[in-house]
């Protein structure tokens, strides 16, 4: 079964840190490039970082500096450290492939940013 599954969300308060997990099946994880994105309320889904296999690392402008994005194709996983955060952060996060695949996409994980 093709599958893919967030984890680490919660509820933080601004400046505090999080890490996000995603472990995906071994047919998704055969991409080149690994993504997280995020959609916060009212607004349209993102790209936040994404990782190649080779290591090579993308991040949206808004989280440079603050968020390291991490691929470990041995174990099937891609992680995102985010540190500094900020409640503008506040969304749910997805992992997926880039380009994304509308039948890759899970529950996503809930991160709460509180001022």
């Amino acid at each position: 079964q093709v599958q893919l599954v967030e984890s680490g969300g919660g509820l933080v308060q601004a400046g505090g840190s999080l890490r996000l997990s995603c472990v995906a099946s071994t047919i998704i994880f055969r991409v080149n490039t690994m993504g997280w994105y995020r959609q916060a309320p009212g607004k349209q889904r993102e790209l936040v970082a994404s990782a190649t296999m080779g290591g090579v690392s993308t991040y949206a402008d808004s989280v440079k500096g603050r968020f390291t994005i991490s691929r470990n194709n041995a174990k099937n996983t891609v992680d995102l450290q985010m540190n500094a955060l900020k409640p503008e952060d506040t969304a749910v996060y997805y992992c997926n492939t880039r380009p994304t695949r509308d039948a890759y996409w899970g529950q996503g994980t809930q991160v709460t940013v509180s001022s």
